[in-house]
């Protein structure tokens, strides 16, 4: 169907704004109300499941109230049977527009400050958005940055339907590294595409993004941050925060981030905070101080007063709460629960105490006793995956993987190094096992495997060198044997095919 022919009940179609692999936009005017809205328009009534799905989503956004989040005004279906989403027009256009350009800090922390705001209603009711993007991010006329296209969003605790079958969601250069794996995705995840929107609004750039999908991937697991310029190194923490590897070292959640965006400010000595001043009268010249005057003076000691108890009373409670998280962590931390339960654990209340106090002494220490606790579970772990003889595989759960966690923590871990020397010792004794029971295919695995963990030993790799020689060897030992075993069958069956040669040989041999 044409653009001239699309026709609306209700609205007066203007033209299109765009359209993509299953959906177009028009710009229309709802003639109930008189005012501009955008139209998402279905490209055909064929998919029912993704009508449902699309469905699903305008039912999802005008469940979600705030102001940087896109409003749904209606939900309806054509005469032809495709459905359509009627929202809110945002004439201001996308971040995507301002691609390659560097924004001012002020302007950046802005728009992820209203991003992660929205961000935080969305997780709060149990879903993540997985499709964080510059595209999708629209500007009002009045600035105010609102998010859209909420087509992949899921809820968390059904986020499974896809990862459990390798489907990756989202936009490759501003997806995390769990969502790159196709790994179940939470909170954390769109706090890192947040922070890769962050990186690219201060420097003009996306590091990540690669020349292709698999080296755009690989980037997101493996590249780090980059140094920001000196002129904007106060941010460097923040950025390392909502693009750590690990989903763990990440704020828990968008309402850490956003306290965090407000030290940030507080920290800031340009910024500005006003009250209505005070104008003395001093009066004409050698004039008494009169009443008026006294009152005036007056005035401006209760409005100091009543500031110094306000600031009191705002340190006060921080306090307070610096004290309640560092309490709820103590007592998670006695209790063994580290990570888990989500927001209900000592890494979490640790983070949240810090989130208060970024200099705070127990915060810091209690997170480095996490740290060791995991460190300690993960080397108990790999105990018992050797112990199974689960050295490689599975690629999640086998003493490699363990050792190497612990290593990434903390490399020079004297156990973790001692733990993968062992590995490879195993590896080592099992090829050997397999060139002595001539099975020199398993032998090459088991050497594989070894050098897998350890690339440069030289052990495993004089036996990688020497592996086809060895065959050969055997071989050779191998086909006198066989060759023997043969020509002796073959006498032995003549023998007894011709009696009268068996009876000459015994008249001669006597």
């Amino acid at each position: 169907m044409t653009e001239e022919l699309l026709e609306i009940p209700g609205y007066r179609v203007h033209g299109r704004l765009g359209k993509g692999g299953m959906a177009e936009v028009y710009l229309a005017t709802q003639l109930s109300l008189h005012r501009k809205v955008a139209v998402k328009v279905l490209l055909s009534a064929d998919d029912q499941g993704f009508s449902q799905r699309f469905i699903k989503e305008g039912h999802l956004v005008a469940s979600l109230h705030h102001p940087s989040i896109i409003t749904i005004h209606d939900i309806d279906q054509l005469d032809d049977g495709r459905h359509y989403l009627a929202m809110e027009f945002v004439p201001g256009g996308d971040l995507a527009q301002f691609k390659g350009r560097c924004f001012e800090p002020a302007r950046a922390l802005r728009i992820v400050r209203q991003i992660a705001s929205a961000l935080a209603v969305v997780h709060d009711s149990g879903l993540v958005h997985r499709d964080i993007k510059p595209a999708n991010i629209l500007f009002r006329d009045d600035g105010t940055a609102v998010l859209t296209d909420f087509g992949v969003a899921k809820e968390v605790s059904l986020d499974q339907d896809l990862t459990q079958f390798g489907i990756a969601v989202g936009s490759p250069a501003y997806s995390s590294p769990e969502q790159a794996q196709c790994q179940a995705l939470d909170a954390r995840s769109d706090i890192y595409s947040l922070g890769v929107i962050l990186l690219e609004m201060l420097t003009g750039a996306n590091p990540f993004r690669g020349a292709n999908y698999t080296q755009t991937v690989m980037n997101h697991l493996q590249l780090e941050p980059p140094l920001l310029p000196s002129a904007l190194q106060d941010y460097q923490w923040l950025l390392a925060r909502m693009l750590a590897k690990d989903p763990d070292e990440r704020f828990g959640d968008c309402r850490v981030l956003l306290a965090s965006l407000d030290e940030l400010c507080d920290d800031d000595p340009d910024s500005t905070r006003s009250a209505p001043a005070l104008r003395l009268d001093s009066g004409k010249a050698g004039a008494p101080a009169g009443p008026r005057r006294r009152l005036l003076v007056w005035a401006l000691l209760g409005t100091l007063l009543l500031a110094g108890a306000g600031g009191a009373g705002y340190y006060g409670y921080r306090q307070l709460q610096l004290a309640d998280y560092l309490a709820q962590a103590e007592q998670r931390l006695a209790e063994g629960k580290l990570l888990e339960p989500h927001r209900d654990n000592a890494d979490y209340f640790f983070r949240q105490a810090l989130a208060l106090d970024a200099d705070n002494g127990q915060a810091q220490d209690g997170l480095q006793r996490v740290l060791q606790a995991r460190i300690e579970g993960y080397l108990a772990l790999a105990e018992e995956r050797i112990a199974e003889n689960r050295l490689l595989l599975p690629e999640d759960d086998s003493a490699t993987f363990y050792f190497r966690r612990v290593l990434a923590w903390e490399p020079d871990n004297l156990l973790a190094l001692a733990g993968l020397n062992r590995v490879v010792r195993r590896f080592i004794e099992l090829s050997e096992g397999g060139y002595a029971r001539r099975e020199p295919a398993l032998a090459l695995e088991h050497i594989k495997q070894g050098l897998e963990v350890e690339p440069d030993n030289e052990t495993l790799l004089k036996l990688y060198d020497n592996h086809e020689r060895r065959v050969r060897l055997a071989q050779a030992a191998r086909a006198p044997a066989a060759a023997r075993q043969p020509a002796k069958a073959g006498a032995r069956q003549q023998d007894g095919q011709n009696p009268i040669k068996r009876l000459w040989k015994n008249i001669f041999n006597r």
